[in-house]
């Protein structure tokens, strides 16, 4: 059931659904979400069930941008670093999701049952309007502090980055929101703000440096941060955090990395065998890189990756889902640059071919 952002008949239907107790599609700037006051630990657990998705595993809170999200962090969260305060000043609203310390007794099905919380607050019109107006509480309700939403689709598999995408996955009875497709095409960033320093959990579109800059902290990795001596007791400590599992985004057709020697050797070894073949021109493997290809064969479906890193990432999504429409049963990868500005669409692919 999409229904058109740009009408305020369908805003309104969409808070009444989340303070029913119900789940909506919801867009945003990095991907669409399937959401669920995330106040309401039964409404909560329809997205686990809808997903496929284990209940410990734990989900993005969304919040309102009144009062800077202050209002609404404050809410979930039982402290705020001032590292943390100076990143919400910087990305929010943005791509960014801080792991917080969580309050007792609030959000714990959202949180997978651990006593940190993970909040965003995302930068799109539709999902700000809703957000908005769940926090704006008529006469009589309370408030709805925010609304739990994983990405819109089966547990493990490609995020959606459009309204129909949605639809073709968990409709057709599903309210689905529909505000155009998504600017960033991957998830935020995650920093883990629980620990005394910024420790990033999932790179996204806001980068590692972006984020030192702002907080004027050295961004570490759970592997700088373990010595080899706690190395055992700070894991068992650390937050589970949204999409940080060896395999997800993960397409139905196989997924292989390689250089672009190794990608063109590939296909080089592939052609003459599908040459000759003749009769079936049927895509049977799909290819997305940069490099430009010598001699493709006509039973190789080819995708140009941009060279630009953002503008990957804009479309990475939906272009794996398009190889899987067209049938391909692999999908070869050039692997991105090992840069900065990467290492989101890196991450995303390391782990759809997990």
């Amino acid at each position: 059931m999409i229904l058109q952002a740009s009408a305020p008949e369908s805003i309104a239907d969409c808070v009444a659904t989340v303070r029913a107790g119900g789940l909506i599609g919801l867009p945003t700037e990095t991907v669409y979400g399937l959401g669920a006051d995330a106040g309401n630990d039964a409404a909560v657990a329809k997205i686990f069930a809808a997903k496929g998705r284990p209940a410990d595993h734990p989900l993005i809170v969304h919040v309102s941008a009144q009062g800077g999200g202050i209002p609404a962090v404050k809410h979930f969260a039982d402290r705020v670093p001032p590292f943390a305060q100076q990143l919400m000043s910087a990305f929010w609203p943005g791509a960014l999701t801080l792991i917080l310390p969580r309050r007792p007794g609030v959000g714990t099905a959202a949180a997978g049952g651990q006593d940190s919380i993970g909040l965003r607050c995302p930068d799109h019109p539709a999902a700000q309007a809703v957000l908005r107006a769940l926090h704006e509480a008529p006469a009589g309700q309370e408030p709805v502090w925010g609304i739990a939403a994983p990405s819109a689709n089966r547990f493990g598999r490609v995020s959606p980055t459009t309204a129909a995408h949605v639809d073709s996955e968990l409709g057709p009875d599903l309210p689905i929101l529909d505000g155009g497709p998504c600017n960033l095409g991957i998830e935020s960033t995650i920093i883990d703000c629980t620990r005394g320093s910024p420790v990033l959990l999932r790179p996204g579109s806001i980068s590692r440096l972006q984020i030192e800059q702002a907080c004027g902290q050295k961004v570490l990795s759970n592997e700088e941060l373990l010595t080899q001596a706690t190395r055992g007791l700070e894991a068992e400590m650390a937050p589970r955090a949204s999409g940080t599992l060896e395999s997800h985004y993960a397409p139905n057709a196989t997924v292989r990395l390689m250089d672009a020697k190794a990608l063109q050797a590939a296909v080089n070894m592939l052609g003459d065998v599908m040459y000759k073949s003749g009769a079936d021109t049927k895509p049977t493997i799909a290819v997305y890189a940069r490099t430009p290809l010598k001699t493709v064969p006509l039973a190789i479906l080819l995708r140009r990756m941009p060279d630009d890193a953002a503008a990957t990432a804009h479309q990475l999504f939906a272009a794996l889902r398009g190889f899987d429409d067209s049938g391909v049963k692999l999908i070869w990868i050039e692997t991105p640059p090992d840069t900065l500005e990467w290492e989101g669409v890196r991450d995303r692919l390391q782990r759809a071919s997990a």
